[in-house]
Order: C-alpha cells, then sequence, then structure tokens
C-alpha cells in the first residue's frame, strides 16, 4: 500500500500547481483523501478533503482557490492550487482513511511529501 504525492514546485504569487497523489496497492475510491500541508515551524494542517462519495471540504485560507478532485480510473487524486501565496508555501502531502478527518493523525496512509514554494 502506497501514496505517491507529486507536483509541487516553485511558483510566483499568482501562479498555479497542480498536485497528483498516486495509490498503488489499494484503490482511492473507497478512501477520502486529505491534503495536508508544514510549513517550517508549523503544525501540519488539512488543506482540503475529498471524500469516498466526493464532498469536499476546504480550509478558510484555502477557499476559492484550491479545489481537489478524483480521477478513480487513474487511482489518483489531485489538488488544483490557483491564485497562491506566498503563505501556502509548505511541504504538502496526501493521506487516505476511510473518513474526512480533520486531525491528521486519524489517517491511515500517508504520501511522502512534495514542496510547494511560493515568492512573492
Amino acid at each position: 500500500v502506497q501514496l505517491q504525492a507529486s507536483g509541487g514546485g516553485s511558483v510566483q504569487t499568482g501562479g498555479s500547481l497542480r498536485l497528483s497523489c498516486a495509490a498503488s496497492g489499494f484503490t482511492l475510491d473507497d478512501y477520502a483523501i486529505g491534503w495536508f500541508r508544514q510549513a517550517p515551524g508549523k503544525e501540519r494542517a488539512r488543506v482540503s478533503c475529498i471524500s469516498s462519495s466526493d464532498a469536499t471540504y476546504y480550509a478558510d485560507s484555502v477557499k476559492g482557490r484550491f479545489t481537489t478532485s478524483r480521477d478513480n480510473a487513474k487511482n489518483t487524486v489531485y489538488l488544483q492550487m490557483n491564485s497562491l501565496k506566498p503563505e501556502d508555501t509548505a511541504v504538502y502531502y496526501c493521506a487516505a482513511d476511510p473518513l474526512c478527518y480533520s486531525d491528521y493523525a486519524q489517517y491511515e496512509y500517508w504520501g511522502q511529501g512534495t514542496l510547494v514554494t511560493v515568492s512573492s
């Protein structure tokens, strides 16, 4: 069972990135997929979650700018990030669990992080 997060990079303020979370060893559409981020010196916080029934949840700080979606045929979940701000700079992680918990400790499976850097 493995999650692979990718798509991070460096962009300027106002730019866009799309993160991908690909699964192997299990079927993602049976799970809720959360996206979390952790900036230096800060706690890991949930950015978004898409449930197994495709309900979506977003942190207030990213509402209207980030969108999460899934492609079951590719066993992949995406996080489209638009209008990026320097405060979005962090390592981003995807995680899987049957439910969309806000607490990262509840998630069963984790991908490695992918770094997003937004410069002003």
